[in-house]
């Protein structure tokens, strides 16, 4: 693990707008510059609301993002952009869209396609506004300067990493998750989780940045079964909001581990919902490690408040077995292969996981 000495570099969103009913602020803020031809970038579902972003001007929806983007996704989007050419590019939504309009404020006009920017900092520039408004509390994306879409010819997430992508402001309105069924809401709370804990048991932790995992964590103990047993509970809406966000800062200069590395076949190969995909996984990857970072994991249990983090994510009512999600026993193999090869993550995990180990892991699950 990192100390006090080891150089680390924080990046974040030029503003970050917090609060219940801040939604509208964006319309507001892009009015102040100017920004005229907006293109927001939403699922069907937020689509269909972006009146509460206030926005003026000529407002373009992009309103097909798909739970998991792929690059075909993403190349209609771009295609809206070619022929809108924002100066503004709006995320609205889950990690999914956030995570898209990263991609559609950098790419056009640049000569890049998304295969040349896959890696870290390889982007050219951005040429528009970005803002970013999150409906879930779940990803931390909207602080982030990352962004993952599924190639559909190897089943892989590509990663792009670049501080272009990073938003000119961000606007966490709590109000905008109250409509996020309980199952949902549980999901993607785990998935706040699972940021802040691969974050703080990471070989890359940093005391700057075990500040934020390790509240974050408090938080999600907190509040997440209260916004899951009562979806209007705004007290616990806001919790959630801000435990994502601060996962969203544990992703930046440290970023995730085995967790995600396991989950990430989940959604890539079975579609299972990313967040649930974490959820499943957390538990099994918490006690893997838990030999290599004994104090950190007893400290990750102690601010969940739990002895036992499987049944602390059953109680939630997820389905926590693979085998009740459609992913068929004989694919396990498959999954635990693609899942070792993604060393970006895997070498940062506190303590080395082998191919067979991960197999074992999702039997486990299974």
């Amino acid at each position: 693990m990192t100390d006090l000495t080891t150089p680390i570099e924080i990046l974040r969103p030029q503003r970050i707008e917090f609060g219940v009913g801040r939604a509208p602020f964006v319309g507001e803020w892009a009015a102040e510059r100017g920004l005229k031809r907006i293109l927001v970038v939403a699922g069907r579902s937020n689509a269909a609301r972006a009146d509460k972003l206030a926005l003026q001007g000529q407002v373009t929806v992009f309103g097909e993002v798909k739970p998991e983007p792929d690059i075909p996704n993403l190349d209609a989007a771009l295609a809206v952009a070619a022929r809108v050419k924002p100066d503004l590019v709006i995320g609205y939504g889950g990690g999914s869209a956030l995570d898209l309009a990263k991609l559609v404020a950098v790419l056009p006009g640049s000569g890049q396609t998304i295969h040349d920017v896959v890696g870290p900092e390889k982007v050219n520039g951005r040429r528009v506004a970005l803002v970013q408004v999150p409906t879930t509390a779940g990803t931390g994306s909207e602080a982030g300067t990352r962004s993952l879409v599924t190639d559909p010819a190897t089943q892989a997430k590509l990663a792009v990493q670049s501080r272009h992508m990073l938003a000119d402001l961000a606007v966490v309105d709590p109000a905008l998750t109250m409509t996020v069924p309980p199952a949902v809401t549980a999901a993607t709370g785990v998935d706040a989780l699972a940021h802040c804990t691969e974050g703080f048991t990471s070989k890359r932790a940093h005391p700057l940045i075990d500040l934020y995992a390790l509240e974050g964590i408090r938080l999600v103990g907190r509040y997440l079964p209260r916004a899951v047993a009562d979806g209007s509970d705004a007290e616990a809406r806001a919790g959630l909001a801000l435990a994502s966000l601060y996962g969203g800062y544990c992703l930046g200069p440290v970023n995730t581990t085995a967790g995600h590395a396991v989950a990430y076949p989940l959604g890539t190969r079975h579609h299972v919902a990313h967040g649930l995909a974490c959820a499943v996984i957390f538990p099994h990857t918490l006690a893997f490690n838990a030999p290599a970072v004994e104090e950190k994991t007893k400290l990750v249990l102690e601010a969940l408040g739990t002895r036992n983090a499987y049944e602390w994510c059953a109680s939630l009512g997820m389905e926590m077995r693979l085998s009740k999600l459609g992913v068929p026993e004989d694919d396990l193999p498959v999954m635990a292969k693609e899942a070792h090869a993604i060393r970006r993550l895997l070498d940062w995990n506190p303590r080395d996981i082998s191919e067979s180990e991960i197999l074992a892991m999702y039997r486990r699950a299974f």
